[in-house]
C-alpha cells in the first residue's frame, strides 16, 4: 500500500481541518454565535486586550461550557484514533479496533456498577458521582485489559492470536455483567446507563478534563516514539527481532497505552464506537502504512471527527441532543459496509 496524499500537504490540511472544526464547535449550538464574536471571546479568555463591548455572554458560554466540551472531543476522538491505529499495528489487521483488548466492555461494566451501586446506596453526591463514575470505568477497563494481555502470556511470550481470542471472551462476559446490572436498575439508573453507553460529551467540565487530557497527552508522546517498531511488525514478528526491536516489549506498550487511552477516553465520554476503525484505516487507504506520518494524520483526523459529530449530535435535534455514539455508529457502518465490499473485490 503506497501514500495517495503527500503526507505534509495532508497534515497540513488535517491540522487546519482540526482548527475550524474547533471554531465551529466553539460557535455554534442550541446558542449560536457569529465565527468573528466566537473568536474575539475566545482570545480574551486568554488576556489579549480586545474590545470586550457586549461580549460577556459570548465569554460565558464560551469559557465555561464549550471551550471544556470541545477539549474533551479533541482529547477523546485523537486517544480513541492513535489507539486503533497501535491495535491495527499490534494485530496487523486494518480492520482491528481498540475494544479487540476488553478495554471498552471494561469500562462499561464498571460504570454500570458505579451507576447502578449508587442507586442501591441510596445515591451519590452530585459533586461525587461524576468521578466515581469514572474511576470505576477507567478501573474496569484496565483491569479487563490486564486480564486479556495475561491470558496471552505464555512462557514469557505474548500470543497475539490467544489474546485476541480472551478480548472476545471477556468481552462478552463484561457484556453479560452489564445486561445483568442493566436488569437490576431502577427506571432512573437506567435512563442514566442507556445514555452513558450511547457517548456523550455534555456535561464537561475543566475538573473532568485535566486526567483525561494528561492522558491524551501522554498516549500522543508515546506512541509515535513507537512508529518504527509498528512499521517493523507489520513484517511479522520474527522480522522485526532481526531488526533489533525487543518485541515483548513493544506489545506491552501498545496493550498499555490502548488500555489507558481509552479506559480515560470512555470514562470520560462514555462508549463511542467505530473512530478507532474507522480513522486509522482512512488515513492508511490516504498517507499509506508507515506510522510515522499515520499516527499524527489518525491523531488529527480522529480529534476532527469527533468534534464533527458532536456539532451534528448537538444541532441536528437542538434544543435536544444526539448522543454522540449514535451519530458515529451512523458514520462508521457504512464504511465498514464498504471496506467489506471492497475488500472482495
Amino acid at each position: 500500500m503506497t501514500a495517495v496524499i503527500r503526507p505534509r500537504p495532508l497534515l497540513i490540511a488535517l491540522g487546519l481541518l482540526l482548527l475550524f472544526a474547533f471554531w465551529l464547535s466553539l460557535a455554534l449550538g442550541p446558542v449560536s454565535l457569529p465565527l468573528g464574536e466566537t473568536l474575539r471571546a475566545f482570545l480574551r479568555l486568554f488576556g489579549l486586550p480586545l474590545d470586550g463591548e457586549g461580549l460577556q455572554q459570548a465569554e460565558l458560554i464560551v469559557g465555561q461550557i464549550r471551550l471544556p466540551r470541545s477539549l474533551l472531543g479533541v482529547a477523546v476522538g485523537a486517544v480513541l484514533a492513535l489507539s486503533g491505529v497501535a491495535m491495527q499495528g499490534l494485530f496487523r489487521n486494518p480492520l482491528a479496533d481498540p475494544g479487540l483488548v476488553g478495554v471498552s466492555a471494561g469500562a462499561a461494566l464498571g460504570a454500570a456498577v458505579a451507576i447502578v451501586g449508587g442507586s442501591y446506596l441510596g445515591g451519590l453526591s452530585p459533586q461525587f458521582a461524576p468521578y466515581l463514575l469514572s474511576a470505576c470505568a477507567f478501573l474496569g477497563g484496565l483491569t479487563v485489559t490486564a486480564v486479556v494481555y495475561r491470558f496471552g502470556r505464555s512462557d514469557g511470550q505474548t500470543n497475539v492470536a490467544t489474546m485476541l481470542l480472551a478480548g472476545v471472551a471477556m468481552t462478552a462476559m463484561a457484556g453479560a455483567g452489564v445486561g445483568l446490572f442493566t436488569y437490576l436498575a431502577d427506571d432512573a439508573t437506567l435512563r442514566s446507563l442507556t445514555f452513558w453507553n450511547l457517548g456523550s460529551l455534555n456535561g464537561a467540565s475543566y475538573q473532568r478534563l485535566w486526567p483525561l487530557l494528561l492522558v491524551a497527552l501522554g498516549v500522543a508522546l508515546w506512541l509515535p516514539r513507537r512508529a518504527a517498531a509498528l512499521n517493523a511488525l507489520l513484517l511479522g514478528e520474527s522480522e522485526a527481532r532481526h531488526l533489533g526491536f525487543d518485541v515483548e516489549r513493544v506489545k506491552l506498550e501498545l496493550v498499555l497505552c490502548t488500555a489507558l487511552g481509552v479506559g480515560a477516553a470512555v470514562a470520560a465520554a462514555g462508549l463511542i464506537g467505530f473512530v478507532g476503525l474507522v480513522v486509522p484505516h482512512l488515513m492508511r487507504l490516504l498517507v499509506g502504512p508507515d506510522h510515522r506520518v499515520l499516527l499524527p494524520a489518525s491523531l488529527l483526523a480522529g480529534a476532527s471527527l469527533l468534534l464533527l459529530a458532536d456539532l451534528i449530535a448537538r444541532l441536528l435535534l437542538a434544543p435536544a441532543e444526539l448522543p454522540i455514539g449514535i451519530v458515529t455508529a451512523l458514520i462508521g457502518a457504512p464504511f465498514f459496509l464498504y471496506l467489506l465490499v471492497r475488500g472482495r473485490t
